[in-house]
């Protein structure tokens, strides 16, 4: 099947088979290994993206399921000049970044947090992060880059 969407500000078409997932499309068929596979089943965020600007766990939806969707993943977030989004720059700063592999979906998760809470407490923020596991356990750092972050994103 074909399926169309627009991915970090681009329209990109192809032909997938129907039970492919948005984390296989995103990785296999655009080269986006910025969306990490963790669990295959929607429990640790590492594939957290944003679809139509929510965040969501891309291991959850099928390919077919974005289409005509608007998609952002880590790579879209920079500017394209190298500055990072300001919950990204939060996460270098704050030692947020611990080994790596959940940073992706953190931040992705971080910035739909932001939207919603935009001066959220230590507490709403391990609450609204529950979906996304550190494999290192560094939430402490985890949580005041996403206050930083927030602060950088006007909140």
């Amino acid at each position: 099947m074909n399926v169309s969407m627009t991915v970090n500000g681009r329209s990109v078409t192809a032909d997938v088979d129907p039970p492919t997932l948005l984390t296989d499309f995103l990785r296999d068929h655009l080269g986006l290994t910025g969306t990490h596979v963790g669990c295959d089943t929607g429990q640790c965020g590492a594939c957290t993206v944003h679809l139509d600007g929510r965040a969501v766990k891309a291991c959850s939806v099928l390919a077919a399921q974005a289409e005509s969707a608007d998609v952002v993943t880590i790579e879209g977030l920079s500017d394209g000049d190298g500055e990072l989004h300001p919950m990204q720059a939060a996460f270098r700063q704050e030692h947020g970044l611990q080994c790596g592999f959940c940073t992706p979906g953190m931040v992705m998760a971080a910035i739909d947090l932001v939207k919603t809470y935009p001066n959220a407490s230590d507490a709403t923020i391990r609450e609204n992060l529950e979906g996304n596991i550190c494999r290192c356990t560094g939430y402490e750092n985890i949580v005041r880059a996403v206050k930083s972050g927030a602060a950088g994103m006007g909140g």
